[in-house]
């Protein structure tokens, strides 16, 4: 078996290595899944063997024992079916397969070629399609621009159109408001055509819509002076406007004076029955008559107070509630006058008062009623009827001021106050105090002369009754006026309990003085009753302190002080109600300093003209203000106070005054002791014991004690007895006997403390001087 040879290297195949290259990119850059994998791996079992073709299934291809025999399918080389060779030497080998290499390099390169043919072909159908489609957009580029010429140019056209169309919208408009402008100016011949027309008058159904229309059109040309000739339109409008106002204004009156004559002939129809028509007929004849009579007028005025924003309506608005007002006047007047003249020559002064003042609000409510029916819209302005009420109102007035001039009694006066304040100014909100409004200022009027009235009576009566009041015998009998009222009690308090005379033992001033601020304090303003109290409560305190001097001299001293505390503190006691400040603030001028200025000015010191200085005229010649505060108050505090401690030193000293007399002669000898500046004679008797120096021996200090003790039994009782008449309130005599007990406590206690002192406990019982504590028990008891 010949040795087996060693082929020579395979040459390299360009077609492989780019087989295997691209298969390797393919490979790595498109993976085959699993099942993709699995897939091919079947396919490549199932054509694995696949079946010769039919053409070489009876071809057989044998080897000879020491050679090769290979077969080969088409290799694509010419037109044979099959490649045949037999291989036996390496030679032959080495050629067959370059042969079948150079076959498969052919066959493969045929098949590129043919692909390489093929895509030629479709680059070239390609490039034909994309130079139809360049074509096809060029075209289409060309179409759009012609449509964007077309769109621009229908755009342009249309926008045209648009702009024409607003135009003529705005020349229409402009058309329209030229002429809706122009009709206000061409209403002028139509208006003055109208109103100049002889048929032309107020009761006209055409007149209030033509009035209408001028006052429309002078609004429009006032609004709008820069028009052409506006001022002259203006001025013709105004001028139609001031005949048609004329129009209405002689219209009005026309038919108020027929209205008013109307019921000025039904009366004239009734001059027999007066009395009956004053007060059976009036409210039908004077208002419903009138009211009918004067219906016709209501559109007219109703259309004036519609306009009355206007100035020139509100003129002739004023003009027709003057007009109104003077008719209504002519037909009332006469009927109120009488009315209060009866009341005035029947009733007295309070009376007459309620009844005119109800009768004139009777007739201003009706009145107020008969307004508003004419003018609804005025009704809220009350000045419109004043040209009416006040002339009304007067005929009380000027009835009512004499009387009240002449008149002087002080209760008159307030209870007229009261009338006024109460029952007709108080008492206007319940009613409705619009149609009273006309009536108030008259009755605050009458109000304010009832006040100066009563404050000047007011005056004159503290001046009179009180101040320059002149006592009586009877008026200074004190305590017996006291005493009899006691007695008078005392049988009253048996029969009713009761003690109506408690103001019979006043002192006349002081009753007086109380009686009149209690009437004044409801009828007066705070400030002018404060003034009127404050004088009041001043005269009465000197007039009771003057009565108290007079007391003392007729009786004691001590029923001087005991008046004077009593009616001081009736006084004090019963000003407290009253919510004022009982204190007044006076202003005077002084000029006192001007003297000196003067004496400087003549000795050449100063100039009348140096306005520099401080003595320049100006400065010199003004006056000091000076103001000073009267509290009448304070001053009855004061004098009372006063009163009181003068009579607690009396009673203590009528009580005590040995004890006293005593204890001031034992500490005027320990004080001449202290000092030593006494001489020597003086000093020797003066250095003696207390208890016998001649004044304070124990037989004298016993007589002193007893005559105290005497006082205290008899004295004092007697003074109790007496602060009990003038006194009736247990506890103010309790407050005015505190202190008395405190002395006379005190007095004794000194003098005991002397006794401890300076005496024997046998001597201090020889004297017999009662305990402090035994003391207090005592005085206690005699309340």
């Amino acid at each position: 078996m010949a040795s087996k040879v060693t082929p020579p290297p395979l040459p390299k195949s360009g077609a492989i290595s780019k087989g295997y290259n691209f298969a390797s990119t393919w490979e790595q850059n498109a993976p085959l899944t699993e099942h993709q994998q699995a897939a091919i791996a079947s396919l490549s079992h199932a054509v694995a063997e696949r079946p010769l073709p039919a053409n070489l299934v009876h071809d057989h291809v044998q080897r000879p024992e020491n050679g090769l025999s290979v077969a080969g399918e088409d290799a694509n080389v010419g037109d044979s079916g099959a490649i045949e060779a037999v291989l036996t030497s390496t030679s032959q080998f080495y050629k067959w397969f370059t042969d079948l290499e150079s076959a498969m390099k052919s066959e493969t390169e045929e098949k590129y070629r043919h692909y390489v043919n093929t895509l030629t072909e479709r680059i070239q159908t390609c490039d034909d399609i994309l130079q139809q489609v360049d074509e096809t957009l060029d075209l289409f580029n060309e179409l759009q621009l012609q449509h964007q010429a077309v769109t621009t140019k229908t755009k342009t056209l249309h926008d045209a159109c648009d702009r024409l169309l607003m135009e003529k919208q705005k020349l229409m408009e402009f058309a329209e408001a030229l002429r809706s402008k122009l009709n206000y100016f061409d209403e002028l011949e139509n208006i003055s055509s109208n109103f100049y027309a002889p048929n032309m008058n107020v009761s006209n159904s055409n007149f209030l819509p033509l009035l209408k229309r001028l006052d429309e059109c002078i609004t429009y040309v006032e609004s709008n002076p820069q028009y052409a000739e506006s001022s002259v339109y203006l001025l013709k409008f105004r001028q139609l406007q001031s005949r048609a106002l004329g129009m209405i204004r002689a219209y009005i009156l026309s038919v108020l004076k027929t209205a008013a004559s109307q019921v000025q002939t039904a009366f004239r129809g009734n001059a027999g029955n007066r009395a009956s028509v004053s007060e059976g007929l009036e409210a039908s004849v004077i208002y419903v008559r009138f009211k009918a009579a004067a219906s016709e007028l209501k559109p007219v005025l109703e259309e004036i107070e519609s306009r009355s924003s206007r100035k020139e309506y509100v003129q002739i608005l004023s003009e027709c509630h003057r007009l109104y007002c003077e008719q209504r006047l002519s037909l009332v007047k006469g009927i109120v006058h009488q009315r209060i003249t009866e009341f005035a020559r029947k009733e007295a002064l309070p009376s007459l008062t309620r009844s005119g003042c109800a009768y004139l609000m009777q007739v201003c409510q009706q009145e107020h009623q008969m307004f508003i029916h004419f003018f609804p819209a005025s009704s809220e302005d009350i000045s419109s009827l004043a040209p009416l009420v006040d002339p009304l109102s007067m005929y009380l007035y000027d009835i009512l001021r004499p009387k009240l001039i002449h008149e002087t009694n002080i209760d008159l006066l307030c209870e007229l106050v009261h009338i006024l304040k109460v029952e007709v100014l108080g008492e206007q909100p319940a009613r409705q105090s619009e149609p009273l409004s006309g009536l108030r200022p008259t009755l605050q009027r009458i109000l304010a002369d009832v006040h100066e009235r009563l404050t000047f009576r007011a005056r004159t009566h503290i001046r009179d009754e009180i101040a320059n009041y002149i006592p009586s015998d009877d008026d200074l009998d004190y305590p017996a006026k006291l005493e009899k009222s006691s007695d008078a009690t005392s049988e009253t308090n048996l029969v009713d309990g009761e003690n109506p005379d408690v103001f019979k033992t006043w002192y006349p001033p002081l009753e007086k003085t109380l009686s009149c601020l209690s009437k004044l304090y409801r009828c007066l303003e705070p400030a002018v009753f404060t003034g009127l109290a404050q004088e009041a409560v001043e005269v009465c305190s000197l007039s009771i302190q003057k009565a108290s001097k007079l007391i003392t001299k007729r009786s004691t001293p001590m029923d001087g002080q005991l008046f004077l505390i009593k009616h001081l503190l009736i006084l004090r006691e019963q000003i407290a109600p009253f919510d004022i400040e009982f204190s007044v603030t006076h202003k005077e001028l002084d000029f006192s300093h001007l003297l000196e200025h003067l004496r400087r000015i003549l000795r050449g010191q100063a100039s009348l003209f140096d306005w520099s200085r401080s003595t320049s005229l100006a400065r010199t010649l003004s006056p000091r203000v000076l103001e000073s505060q009267i509290d009448a108050k304070k001053e009855l505090e004061k004098c009372l106070k006063a009163t009181c401690e003068e009579f607690i030193m009396s009673v203590t000293k009528l009580v005590v005054d040995p004890m006293l007399s005593f204890v001031t002669k034992v500490s005027a000898i320990k004080v001449a002791l202290s000092t030593g500046t006494q001489n020597q004679k003086v000093g020797s008797v003066m250095a003696k014991p207390i208890k016998e120096q001649a004044f304070a021996t124990p037989d004298k200090v016993a007589e002193i004690v007893q005559k105290v003790n005497a006082a205290i039994q008899q004295e004092l009782l007697l003074v109790l007895a007496k602060m009990k008449l003038y006194l009736q309130n247990p506890s103010t005599r309790t407050i005015l006997f505190k202190p008395i007990k405190t002395n006379i406590v005190e007095a004794h206690a000194q003098v005991e403390s002397l006794l401890k002192a300076e005496y024997s406990s046998k001597e201090r019982s020889d004297i017999k001087m009662i305990s402090i504590q035994d003391l207090q028990t005592q005085l206690d008891n005699l309340l």
